[in-house]
């Protein structure tokens, strides 16, 4: 008795299909595995007999064979045990055979026959649109997650008794259907907002055209001045995400088990803030069998560093090939998986180990040995890929007391929004999205100079020593601040406002 069950398994951030083939034959009783499962698949058999016993099905006491194919890829995790015990009442006869288009199952099965959630239903029901499938049959928790992409029929299931009548015919089933609109409706609602902030005004300006553009920011103050508090205010201006970039969060989301029960979209952009203590891995992403870091899950969202300089040295070095290409390469011996990492990154420090280097009422403690050695964690090529550098300074009382709310997040977004479109229309039919992102030949397209501005690039260049990729990103920056202002030709004050968010380069020299 031969059955064959269509499931998939993740590689990345995709799926590919995995045919699941059960082989049940005359001999001594026995549950064997093959296709390079790993720990979790050969735990299967155990969870998969009971769950068929405890369902009220009689478990075939014969040889059992089943067969992972593709054979040549490892596989792990726990969502094969519904496509093997499908496969286990086919070919003992207890479902019929199907002779139209078959389904795709994943799952994880309880010992008494429930089906539990499993990571990945998002990217699977992605590439389940390419496979010759009539639906995708997935546990109950993870049928929102599935059905957010149209062109397969996603069934949501609670238990193995439940999916055998379905599949006899004896209890029909509706495909589950997920409100897009009110997804992105319900992410618009920030739970903070700029208004909330007092002073600070330039930190504020700093961080609407880091928004507009996409660039990444450094915020360097005393302890209390308000830095953690702009950072995680900074969602509340960023532009709204297209479906297909919501999409490509999801799948990285899902495949890390990270999605939240009610939401089956990651409709907001992400804010990720690891501790200061994280590993290489954790950030960037690995492990033996290799998963995402946080690098990624910050993709096409923010990825906040408080406590910069806190952070181990070879940590933050890892950090220079994802902001440079948005992308983590993670090589292995038996493969080589690439993530998507095009973060915006937005970092917090303290300008020494006391934090207290130039405060206007509490004096510094540290020596310079010790600055030397604690801004020395920060190296230039890391530095250079960092677009703005702002101070924040102590916040005066008379701000503090001010009755009058601040201007809104609304208000700053809808700047950002305008400069947002601009940047749509000038690289519509490219593989850029915002001007932090332009390659060298549109760098050189859209940002030119009239001869005031040259000069002004001449002498700044040549006098404070900028390299090569700093001198791109000023262009950069001050092409931002020419959107904001609805402005075709970089001005003069355009790129002296970009030039003084580098403040860190002039100290250095």
């Amino acid at each position: 008795m031969l059955a064959r069950v269509l499931s998939g398994a993740l590689l990345g951030i995709d799926a590919y299909p995995v045919e699941v083939e059960v082989d049940i034959s005359q001999g001594l009783p026995q549950f064997a595995t093959v296709g390079l499962p790993e720990g979790a698949v050969k735990e299967s058999k155990d969870r998969v007999k009971s769950a068929i016993k405890n369902s009220g099905y009689e478990f075939p006491v014969r040889r059992i064979t089943i067969n992972l194919a593709p054979a040549g890829i490892k596989k792990d995790g726990a969502a094969f045990d519904l496509p093997m015990a499908i496969g286990i009442l086919t070919a003992t006869g207890v479902i019929g055979e199907r002779s139209e288009t078959p389904l795709a199952f994943l799952g994880e099965l309880s010992l008494d026959g429930r089906i539990k959630p499993v990571r990945g239903a998002l990217p699977l029901a992605v590439a389940a649109r390419q496979w010759p499938v009539a639906g995708l049959v997935l546990p109950e928790e993870n049928a929102r997650e599935g059905s957010i992409v149209d062109g397969v029929p996603v069934y949501g299931v609670r238990d193995l008794g439940q999916l055998v009548d379905f599949l006899n015919g004896a209890q029909p089933l509706e495909p589950c259907r997920v409100d897009v609109g009110a997804l992105f409706q319900r992410a618009g609602v920030a739970d903070v907002d700029f208004a909330e902030v007092r002073g600070q005004e330039h930190v504020k300006r700093a961080m609407e055209v880091a928004a507009a553009g996409q660039h990444n920011l450094l915020m360097i103050g005393p302890p209390g001045s308000g830095k953690t508090m702009l950072a995680r205010r900074l969602p509340s201006i960023l532009s709204a995400q297209s479906f297909d970039e919501a999409l490509e969060t999801t799948k990285i989301h899902s495949i890390m088990g990270m999605l939240p029960g009610q939401d089956a979209l990651v409709a907001c952009r992400p804010f990720r803030s690891p501790h200061h203590t994280i590993s290489d891995a954790g950030l960037i992403g690995g492990g033996s069998m290799p998963r995402p870091g946080e690098v990624s899950l910050a993709h096409n969202g923010v990825l906040f560093l408080d406590e910069l300089l806190e952070f181990k040295k070879n940590v933050l070095e890892m950090l220079r090939q994802p902001l440079e290409d948005g992308q983590v390469t993670i090589s292995r011996a038996t493969s080589t998986l690439t993530y998507p990492a095009r973060f915006m990154l937005v970092a917090a420090t303290n300008p020494c180990p006391c934090g207290y280097l130039g405060d206007s009422l509490q004096s510094c403690s540290c020596t310079p040995l010790m600055i030397q050695r604690y801004r020395s964690r920060l190296s230039g090529p890391l530095l250079d890929r960092i677009d703005l550098h702002v101070e924040v300074p102590r916040i005066a009382h008379r701000d503090l007391a001010d009755p009058v709310d601040a201007e809104s997040s609304a208000a700053i977004r809808a700047r950002v929004e305008q400069a947002r479109d601009l940047q749509r229309q000038r690289f519509d039919g490219t593989a850029t999205t915002c001007n932090a992102h332009m390659t060298t030949r549109q760098l050189r397209r859209f940002c030119t100079l009239d001869k005031e501005g040259e000069q002004l690039m001449e002498m700044v260049t040549d006098r404070l020593g900028y390299s090569a990729r700093t001198y791109s990103r000023i262009l950069k920056v001050a092409r931002t601040i020419a959107d904001l202002a609805g402005e075709e030709h970089i001005r003069r004050a355009h790129l002296a406002e970009a030039i003084q968010y580098r403040s860190l380069d002039r100290k250095e020299t």
